[in-house]
C-alpha cells in the first residue's frame, strides 16, 4: 500500500510582481543596510569583489547611507511610514488580485529589502501555486534590473523540495498597451497645467557605457520606447527628446546625461520643460526626489522658467491595465 503523503496544496497558479526594493526607513541604518545588499549585487556592479567591496564598506557605506536617507525623508509616505514605491507596489498587487480574484494568487516582492523574493514565492508555493509567473515591473530589459529579479527568484526556487512551473514576464517596452498608457499619462498630466511645454524629457535611468557595450540592450530598448510615445502622440525628436539619469561615479554611463541634458536646454532658449520616466513603473526616489526637486531645481536655475513632472503610471487604471494585459498573455494555456 502506497504511504499517504503529506497534505501538500497545490493546483493553482500564482503571480510574483517585483519590485527593485526600498530601505524600511529613511535612516542612516536602515539605507545603509537596503544599499549594501543592493550594491553588492555582481548583476548591478560587475567590477570584482576584491576591488569593489572595500570600497563598498569603506567611503560609500560610510557617507551615501546619511545622503539618501535625507533624500528618502523628502519623499517618505508619512501616513503609512514607507516609501512610496512600498505604497504603490501593493497597491499593485491587491488591484491585480482583485481583478483575476479566485483565479490566480497574487503577491508582491522586492529583489532588495522586505517583503523579499524568498518571501513572496513561498507565499505562493504555500497557497498551492504550482505554476507561477515571475514579473520583474521593468518595461525594459537590463541585467542590472530584470535579470538580477529573475536570478533571485531562481536563487530561491534552487532550495525548493516542489518547485513550481516556472514562466518569466519579458520586456514590454514596445507594446501597443504601454506605449498607449504613456501617451494618455503625458496628454492627461499635461491637460492639469495651464502652460505647454518647449520640450518634453523622457529620462530613463542609466547603465555603465561598459554594460551597454557589452551588449545589454536596455539603452536601445528605452530609445525605442521614445520612438513610439513620439509617434503616438504626433511629436517631432526635437519636441519629445531622451536622457539618462542616476548615473554614480566617475566612469562613463550611457548618455546624455539627464541633469546636463535639462541644464543644455534651458541655455538654449528651452523656457517650459515636462519630464517624464517611462522606464519606473512606480514612482520612486529617482522620480520624486532626484526629477521632481532635484532636476526642478537645476533646470529652473538654469534659466528654465516652468517645470513639470509627469507621473509614472503607478497603480492607475492605465499602469493596471498594462500589468493585466501583460500576465494575461502570459498566463496563456495555464488558466482559462
Amino acid at each position: 500500500m502506497q504511504e499517504q503523503h503529506p497534505e501538500v496544496q497545490y493546483g493553482k497558479t500564482g503571480v510574483l510582481l517585483i519590485s527593485l526594493g526600498t530601505p524600511d526607513a529613511p535612516t542612516y541604518g536602515a539605507v545603509r543596510k537596503y544599499l549594501a545588499e543592493f550594491l553588492s549585487d555582481p548583476r548591478v556592479i560587475e567590477t570584482p569583489k576584491l576591488i569593489w567591496l572595500p570600497i563598498l564598506y569603506g567611503p560609500i557605506l560610510t557617507f551615501r547611507p546619511m545622503r539618501s536617507a535625507k533624500a528618502y525623508a523628502k519623499i517618505w509616505n508619512k501616513e503609512r511610514d514607507e516609501s512610496p514605491l512600498r505604497t504603490f507596489s501593493r497597491a499593485q498587487a491587491e488591484k491585480l488580485q482583485a481583478t483575476f480574484g479566485e483565479d490566480v494568487e497574487v503577491a508582491w516582492a522586492f529583489r532588495y529589502g522586505q517583503p523579499s523574493t524568498h518571501d513572496g514565492l513561498h507565499e505562493l508555493r504555500e497557497k498551492g501555486c504550482d505554476h507561477i509567473i515571475l514579473f520583474a515591473l521593468y518595461p525594459h530589459y537590463s541585467a542590472t534590473s530584470m535579470g538580477t529579479a529573475y536570478d533571485k527568484a531562481f536563487d530561491v526556487l534552487k532550495t525548493m523540495r516542489w518547485q513550481p512551473a516556472i514562466r518569466t514576464v519579458p520586456p514590454y517596452y514596445k507594446t501597443d498597451i504601454f506605449i498607449t498608457a504613456l501617451a494618455t499619462s503625458v496628454t492627461s498630466s499635461l491637460s492639469t497645467i495651464n502652460w505647454e511645454p518647449d520640450t518634453i524629457l523622457a529620462s530613463y535611468h542609466s547603465i555603465p557605457q561598459s554594460y551597454f557595450d557589452a551588449g545589454d540592450p536596455y539603452p536601445c530598448q528605452c530609445r525605442t520606447t521614445s520612438r513610439l510615445l513620439c509617434e503616438k502622440l504626433m511629436l517631432t525628436e526635437e519636441k519629445l527628446q531622451t536622457s539618462f539619469q542616476s548615473r554614480v561615479g566617475p566612469t562613463k554611463w550611457v548618455g546624455p546625461y539627464t541633469d546636463k541634458k535639462v541644464e543644455e536646454l534651458a541655455k538654449s532658449g528651452v523656457k517650459k520643460l515636462a519630464v517624464l520616466a517611462p522606464a519606473f513603473s512606480s514612482d520612486c526616489l529617482e522620480t520624486l526626489e532626484e526629477i521632481n526637486m532635484e532636476l526642478r531645481e537645476t533646470f529652473l536655475e538654469a534659466g528654465g522658467t516652468h517645470f513639470h513632472y509627469i507621473p509614472c503610471l503607478n497603480d492607475g487604471p492605465d499602469g493596471m491595465a498594462v500589468l493585466e494585459t501583460v500576465v494575461r498573455q502570459e498566463l496563456s494555456g495555464w488558466i482559462k
